[in-house]
């Protein structure tokens, strides 16, 4: 085969650092909207950002071109510097060490994408690490809880 061809639906999950500065409502859309140019300097599709005070969703198509840890690597280094510059209240801001990365079946990319567009709804029922828990279970990821909410 001459090309490479691929679509790949990801979901990508990751918290603020330590609980430290939690983003403010009225400073998350702008924040959404910055992670998704990041994403398309990547060469990779926004498909919807949205999280609450303490972690983000991303559903987006992977490029080709770039490793899962390189683009979440890139999204979280420049938000991070981004926010920082929105004041005070984000001067020690930073996000966590790890993350997330969830494959999705074109199947499912709707559901996908209700689910993120929920967040706020959602986490008056369930917290991060109870929503972070049941992901590695549906997924089947082998973990040590030891290691999984350390920095």
């Amino acid at each position: 085969m001459a090309q490479s061809l691929s679509k790949l639906f990801t979901h990508i999950i990751f918290h603020t650092k330590n609980n430290d500065v939690k983003i403010k409502k009225e400073d998350s859309l702008e924040l959404y909207t910055y992670m998704g140019a990041i994403i398309k300097d990547n060469d990779s599709i926004p498909i919807i950002i949205n999280g609450v005070e303490d972690h983000v969703h991303v559903l987006c198509v992977m490029s080709k071109n770039i490793a899962l840890a390189k683009l979440v690597e890139e999204i979280k280094r420049h938000s991070s510097r981004w926010i920082k510059s929105k004041g005070n209240h984000y001067k020690h801001f930073s996000w966590q060490g790890g993350y997330g990365g969830f494959s999705v079946s074109p199947s499912i990319q709707a559901k996908t994408k209700t689910y993120i567009e929920k967040q706020e709804e959602h986490h008056k029922k369930m917290n991060f690490k109870e929503e972070y828990l049941l992901f590695l279970k549906e997924y089947g990821i082998e973990y040590n809880e030891k290691y999984l909410w350390a920095d």
